[in-house]
């Protein structure tokens, strides 16, 4: 199975060029983000599989980690991902670990 990241792996794993995709709802966004997050809400992704690269890793993240969980599960067993992963603990994690939101 995929590893799973901390928020310091996250950040880590961004900065070194993995793709952050936010799957929570537009109103959570507008709340506040991620710095270099993109969003594609959790019932978009099977209709938005094109913009997951395939050569590139990529870290889910949502507000607690339940639903970017599930979407890490559905591209590994449902469509062959290896290279994806979930922010443990999501966005609420990261601001505790004192990481950066853009609001």
């Amino acid at each position: 199975m995929v590893a799973d990241y901390t928020p310091r792996q996250a950040a880590e794993a961004v900065k070194n060029g993995a793709l952050l995709v936010d799957v929570r709802e537009q109103n959570e966004w507008d709340a506040g983000r991620m710095p270099d997050a993109v969003l594609i809400p959790m019932g978009e992704i099977p209709e938005r599989l094109a913009e997951l690269p395939r050569d590139r890793d990529i870290v889910f993240t949502c507000r607690s980690g339940n639903r970017s969980g599930k979407i890490k599960t559905y591209l590994v067993e449902e469509h062959g991902y290896e290279r994806v992963h979930n922010l443990l603990g999501g966005i609420l994690a990261w601001v505790t670990d004192g990481l950066p939101v853009v609001k």
